[in-house]
């Protein structure tokens, strides 16, 4: 009997000490640092009429010089990607041709896709 006395008062006192754990500051997310790599990016918009090239919009020719000159300043990988809108209605020859003159630039060709969501409000 006495042994389990002495058992339930060690386990008693053990019970009744508080955890502390140990302390770590953990590092903050980079939000700034993710949008300013993104804003690197070059970004084409297609459309019939125009393509775009960083805001600014050119013809054909003028578009393959100008991703030629953005491109050969990019030395990483990473930089050299380009994100290429496109407008439903364009024509698709044109499409290729702006596919094309990315990639002999050098650029490697990312898509933005834009999703359709209905919403219902009743």
């Amino acid at each position: 009997m006495r042994d389990e006395t002495l058992i339930i008062f060690f386990l008693v006192c053990a019970a009744v000490q508080p955890e502390t754990g140990l302390s770590k500051i953990l590092p903050k997310t980079e939000e700034q640092a993710e949008k300013r790599d993104q804003s690197k990016n070059i970004e084409v918009t297609i459309t019939p009429t125009s393509i775009v090239l960083n805001g600014s919009p050119l013809q054909l020719p003028a578009f393959s010089k100008r991703i030629t000159a953005a491109l050969k300043q990019k030395t990483s990988e990473s930089d050299r990607i380009v994100v290429v809108k496109s407008s439903p209605d364009t024509p698709y020859p044109l499409w290729i041709a702006v596919s094309q003159a990315i990639e002999q630039a050098g650029g490697i060709l990312t898509l933005e896709l834009e999703t359709e969501s209905v919403i219902n409000v009743e």
